[in-house]
């Protein structure tokens, strides 16, 4: 089963953590910087931990460029 869940990216911050929903986003502040897709690659690594599944389970659908994306998410 698939769920696709909105992601709002808060780049560059001191400490990499999932803050939680907000108005049907999760908001995710990560410390890499958004170039050559760092930040996505460490937002999947968040996104796997914080729901307990492996990273191949993690999938971007849109928004590869923005600070607010679209995830797969493969229960």
């Amino acid at each position: 089963m698939e769920k696709t869940i909105s992601v709002k990216v808060i780049p560059r911050s001191s400490r990499a953590e999932v803050i939680g929903w907000e108005h049907g986003l999760l908001k995710v502040k990560v410390s890499s910087s958004p170039t050559r897709g760092q930040a996505n690659t460490e937002l999947i690594q968040l996104l796997s931990g914080y729901f307990k599944i492996a990273k191949a389970r993690v999938r971007l659908v849109s928004g590869e460029k923005s600070r607010l994306k679209r995830f797969a998410i493969e229960k």
